[in-house]
């Protein structure tokens, strides 16, 4: 069975995914004259950067996704699939999905990563990750159901593991994320429960690196564990969770540590689709590819983004999965295709760190630039004109700037929902 596209003359770009990437090189190739065919498993993009404001109650979903059919609904040359791919025929330019068949004549795979549970199952069944606003929304849920529980319970030991929250992996999504949760802690959450003693509850950050942010410089790393450790958040380095099973987090180290709520950010790997050529195979879940993000032995066949691993001196393990080399990946391919149509020779994609940045809480943050690096109030103004810069949709851009001069203003934001499916 073949999907519902209509016919063209003109030679047609499907694109796997919508996220930075995918979304950037929609865009640039509807600037030619090709027909664009977007597939996801989501009608919207997601703002990924804020997923963890979503989770503790910061900012709606609402705020952050942007539907992709308003993106474009002016391109009488863009058509949108919502579906999931199970497979790609290279040799006949086919990628099946669960609608029927597309037909391709270039393809891009833009399908990001998901979460790494590094094989063990036990904690993949129970731990919470978010790297969707599904998962975003449903790990709020169940941080507000949790102290529901906790006031609710006459045993101690009980309540404490409902009290208590583990985030695993130190990088940005699991500092930020701890850091809220300790300000929500000594803020928020004594007015919605004065029955309880938040003093006792524990905000516990583990990495298995010696530090926090290890991707960033050793002056940032310090920085953030002291912004912590200040909030009150327990921070963990050089430590590996052996197991979890519902009520407390083994580590390799022997210690046990009680809760019901294990936030997993600990690590990302590729989505693959099925049907490339097996030497394609890159570590963790990505597929390599040349300097023009194309996959070798697949005519016509290109990677960008969190999937994509494009070896070279100074990033021998392909570039950081971030949204920044996706957007310019994203732009450049983009412009490649327009090489293509005009028969011009292809341009290799070059990277330009633009530096990265991290939020610890209310006036805490720490950004690197390429020639200039910078901690506290003026670093936490420049995340947020970054972040809200970046956001689609000027609605959007205005609600996310209200919600967070309101929760600046009053430490209060009305949004802490427990929203459960229908039974």
């Amino acid at each position: 069975m073949d999907a519902n596209i209509p016919i063209s003359e003109k030679k047609r770009v499907v694109i796997v995914g919508g996220g930075f990437g995918g979304l950037k090189l929609a865009q640039e190739v509807l600037k030619s004259d090709f027909q664009v065919v977007l597939v996801d498993r989501n009608n919207y993009h997601q703002f990924q950067p804020l997923f963890y404001q979503v989770a503790t109650a910061g900012l709606e979903p609402s705020s952050i996704a942007f539907p992709f059919r308003k993106i474009f609904h002016d391109e009488k040359n863009f058509h949108f699939r919502l579906t999931d791919v199970k497979n790609i025929q290279t040799e006949n330019k086919i990628v099946e999905t669960t609608i029927g068949n597309i037909q391709y004549d270039y393809l891009v795979i833009a399908t990001g990563a998901d979460t790494n549970f590094f094989g063990n199952q036990r904690i993949k069944e129970r731990a919470l990750p978010m790297k969707s606003i599904a998962e975003a929304l449903a790990l709020r849920n169940t941080i507000f159901q949790r102290l529901e529980d906790a006031i609710n319970s006459v045993n101690e030991e009980e309540r404490q593991k409902c009290l208590n929250i583990v985030v695993v992996g130190g990088g940005a999504t699991g500092v930020e994320v701890a850091g809220t949760l300790a300000e929500m802690r000594s803020f928020i959450l004594p007015k919605d429960y004065p029955e309880m003693d938040f003093s006792k509850m524990k905000i516990v950050l583990l990495e298995g690196s010696p530090r926090v942010l290890n991707a960033m410089s050793e002056v940032s790393c310090v920085k953030a564990k002291e912004y912590l450790i200040k909030l009150g958040v327990e921070v963990y380095n050089n430590t590996h969770v052996l197991d979890y099973d519902g009520e407390y987090v083994e580590l390799k180290e022997g210690e046990k540590i009680p809760t019901k709520t294990l936030i997993w950010a600990a690590g990302i790997i590729g989505n693959r689709i099925s049907g490339l050529p097996e030497k394609s195979d890159a570590p963790g879940g990505r597929v390599f590819v040349d300097t023009f993000n194309q996959v070798a032995d697949c005519e016509n066949v290109f990677v960008l983004g969190d999937v994509a691993c494009m070896i070279s001196d100074e990033y021998p393990r392909g570039h950081p999965q971030m949204a920044q080399p996706a957007i310019q990946q994203g732009k450049n391919l983009g412009e490649n295709f327009k090489r293509i149509f005009n028969g011009k020779p292809l341009k290799p994609f070059k990277y330009k760190n633009l530096g990265s940045m991290a939020t610890v809480g209310r006036n805490k943050a720490v950004v690197e630039l390429p020639n200039y690096n910078f901690q506290g109030f003026f670093a936490w103004v420049v995340w947020l004109v970054v972040h809200l810069k970046s956001i689609l949709g000027i609605k959007n851009k205005f609600v996310v700037f209200l919600n967070w001069v309101w929760n600046y203003i009053t430490y209060n934001l009305s949004l802490r929902l427990i929203i459960k499916p229908r039974k």
